[in-house]
């Protein structure tokens, strides 16, 4: 696709001439090339699976109970090398808190105009409140549409990120987030591999360590004999 067939693909998209989404059904990658037909004859062509540890759209997770994780301490807006994070904190309702302890995310922002997905700032969140989606197909039409606020961020009441009208989900982008962070051994002690070291989520409960080091290895194996064999 040309510069101006994809700039054609927007236009025809943008709100003003009825389109309610910018990503469109895809076609044109593995099959078509696989078969040698035009691109524009194959619907619905299928893609690649998605790696566990692509960074993608961020979410803002809940706990088991449906508080927040967020305590708005502002380390992730502090460590962004993009500067697209603005956060502010505030003190929590002791009747009702929005998140355990004193203080709650109560502003949150992300431009995605900014953003270059490196995933420092979950690397420095302290209670694992952000991390990042497999959902990497959304572009907008406004520059208002790119700065996700904190209700287009936090997840669902079943713990599951809000599909916007720009977006392009596909079946297992909303899995694994951030599949990197449940390393087998945490600060590079083998005596904590396979030990979960982390809080549950909201919707996916306490999620698994990654298999050890001479597992991965041995997969890794069998999949280049089985490639040899063939």
């Amino acid at each position: 696709m040309g510069y101006f067939e994809g700039f054609g693909v927007t236009i025809r998209q943008h709100r003003l001439f009825g389109g309610k989404r910018v990503t469109t059904e895809y076609s044109g990658g593995r099959r078509a090339k696989k078969k040698q037909d035009d691109a524009r004859d194959v619907e619905h062509d299928e893609k690649l699976p998605r790696p566990e540890r692509l960074h993608g759209r961020h979410v803002l997770n809940r706990y088991e109970d449906g508080m927040e994780k967020c305590i708005g301490c502002e380390l992730c807006a502090g460590v962004c090398p993009a500067d697209c994070i603005h956060v502010r904190g505030a003190d929590n309702d002791p009747v009702d808190p929005t998140s355990p302890g004193e203080r709650f995310g109560w502003i949150y922002e992300i431009n995605y105009l900014r953003c270059i997905h490196c995933d420092l700032c979950v690397e420095a969140c302290p209670t694992e409140a952000i991390t990042e989606t497999k959902l990497f197909e959304f572009s907008f039409t406004s520059r208002q549409d790119a700065i996700y606020t904190k209700n287009e961020l936090l997840v669902d009441d079943d713990g599951k990120p809000k599909r916007l009208p720009w977006e392009d989900w596909r079946e297992g982008d909303d899995l694994l987030t951030s599949g990197w962070m449940r390393a087998t051994s945490p600060s590079g002690d083998a005596t904590f591999e396979g030990q979960v070291g982390w809080s549950g989520e909201l919707g996916a409960g306490v999620r698994a360590p990654e298999p050890s080091q001479d597992v991965r290895d041995a997969s890794t194996r069998d999949k280049t004999v089985r490639r040899v064999e063939r």
